[in-house]
């Protein structure tokens, strides 16, 4: 199993190739067709600088030509080529997990031709022979922290390895949204939700656990104590199958929409326009802050043909955005049936893993995640992309203290372990008492310690205006709090439309 690792990973993976090319031993691959492979591979890589890819299809059709043994090429093409398409359609792996199965593997194989070659030497009765293999036999040891030269024409290689891996995402989002946040939600990335009680924290985190899903990335979901394994899985049934648990929900609902100030207010000229009219006379900026739920109702009926429209280029890149609302019917209720059709339906025929670690509060800390996850590891070969703690102010301190040295403890080792899986962390918490009085959050929101601004790449607030007329549109501002190898303002944000009661934190976003 490992061996064949290894082989998709030299064909698919050019970062691969690159980290292991120093420490590559063909002795240390057993199978014979699997060092052939590797063979083909290493030679492309050392002409081109980089994996074959495709075109390892190519080169197995040359050998072919060549006389490649009839029985390698059957062994091949029903071992190999097909576990490529798997490959390319799952998109990049994680190359740190790859790089250490690789290295524990070949640490064993180190070892295991170390005991082959005293053994025939005893066969051969060789003995002085013998003991002077055993004296100088060395083992590689497991890396803990890399050193380099930047002297040394090595470090260009090095370059190339940064380039292609630091900024590798694990989750992207269209539209305005994208635009604000996606360059942080990468690989090696530790980020933090600020919002205030009941502000729909573990929403977003479905939102980002289905989004990663789709994207073919594997999840980890850690609930420390704010849900049961119940209320996390039918809030997910209701994300999936947009049917809300309650009977209250059902009938005409109204939905938010994207739309754009210009066409509300009839002072878009351009011909892409979806309409050709407007609804309302007001000051575009003022009606933009102050547009109500009653209001947007009013004039939906009052306008059933209008058309929203966001089609030129403008509309994000001069803050052109608003909401209109559209009307649903909905009805019916979630049921078993339905829930269970479309758990199987995303996730059982796909293959692909969520895994979901529920919690009594107050009993998870961050040892026992880590300790979940080298279990999931060992046991079933899963290690993942992305990993959510609903949430982090819930976990139990491991060291002894004030609290606020101990919450500093927990988010240090989160940050952690970001770096060792190489993975995208992300965690809500709780805002201080003062944010309930504020439309924005800001640097001073932040409850119990400030020094979980700096464990984190980024850190963004869930903000609602304090008369309560977005929430009940359905709007969510999301602004900027802390980001890391970014210039930022904390009034910096983007509004996302939401439906809650059907399941959907996402429905949109604009300027």
């Amino acid at each position: 199993m490992i061996e064949r690792k290894i082989i998709i990973s030299l064909i698919t993976q050019t970062e691969y190739l690159r980290q292991i090319k120093s420490e590559w031993n063909y002795d240390f691959i057993e199978s014979h067709t699997a060092r052939m492979i590797s063979g083909w591979c290493w030679e492309y890589f050392d002409k081109y600088l980089k994996a074959p890819m495709q075109d390892i299809e190519i080169i197995y059709i040359e050998k072919l030509k060549k006389g490649l043994d009839k029985k390698l090429a059957k062994e091949i093409e029903e071992d190999i080529l097909p576990g490529l398409s798997e490959e390319y359609e799952r998109g990049e792996i994680n190359i740190v997990y790859i790089l250490e199965q690789t290295r524990s593997y070949f640490m064993e194989r180190t070892v295991a031709l170390h005991i082959e070659r005293l053994r025939v030497l005893h066969d051969k009765n060789n003995i002085k022979e013998a003991i002077s293999e055993a004296q100088n036999f060395k083992i590689i040891t497991e890396r803990e922290h890399d050193e380099i030269d930047l002297s040394l024409p090595e470090v260009l290689q090095k370059i190339d390895s940064a380039f292609d891996t630091v900024y590798q995402s694990v989750i992207t989002f269209p539209g305005a949204l994208g635009n604000f946040w996606n360059e942080q939600f990468v690989r090696g990335s530790f980020i933090g939700i600020l919002a205030p009680e009941k502000r729909g924290k573990t929403f977003l985190l479905i939102e980002l656990m289905m989004r990663a899903y789709l994207q073919k990335k594997r999840v980890a979901i850690f609930q420390a104590g704010d849900m049961t394994e119940n209320q996390l899985l039918m809030r997910i049934c209701t994300y999936l199958t947009k049917r809300p648990h309650s009977e209250k929900y059902l009938g005409l609902r109204y939905v938010p929409v994207q739309d754009c100030i210009k066409n509300q207010t009839d002072t878009c000229t351009k011909e892409i326009r979806e309409c050709d009219f407007g609804i309302f006379n007001e000051d575009e900026t003022e009606l933009r802050k102050t547009i109500t739920f009653e209001k947007l109702i009013e004039a939906y009926k009052d306008n059933s043909k209008y058309k929203p429209c966001y089609n030129c280029l403008e509309w994000e890149k001069c803050k052109l955005g608003t909401v209109w609302v559209k009307r649903i019917d909905v009805k019916q209720t979630l049921t078993q049936k339905v829930a269970k059709k479309a758990i199987y339906k995303f996730f059982i025929s796909t293959g692909r893993h969520i895994k979901v670690s529920t919690h009594v509060n107050g009993s998870l800390k961050v040892s026992e995640i880590k300790s979940i996850l080298k279990k999931w590891k060992v046991e079933e070969d899963f290690i993942p992309d992305l990993i959510l703690i609903d949430y982090a102010d819930l976990l139990i301190p491991e060291i002894h203290g004030e609290f606020r040295h101990q919450q500093n403890d927990i988010w240090k080792k989160l940050r952690g372990m970001s770096q060792e899986y190489d993975c995208c962390v992300v965690t809500p918490t709780q805002s201080d008492s003062d944010s309930y009085s504020q439309d924005r959050l800001g640097l001073k929101n932040f409850n119990e310690d400030k020094r979980k601004y700096g464990h984190v790449t980024a850190m963004y607030g869930l903000n609602h205006d304090v008369s309560g007329r977005e929430k009940k549109i359905g709007l969510m501002r999301i602004n900027k709090i802390v980001v890391r190898e970014d210039e930022f303002h904390f009034t910096d944000e983007v509004t996302i439309l939401q439906r809650l009661e059907l399941g959907k934190p996402f429905l949109g976003s604009y300027y």
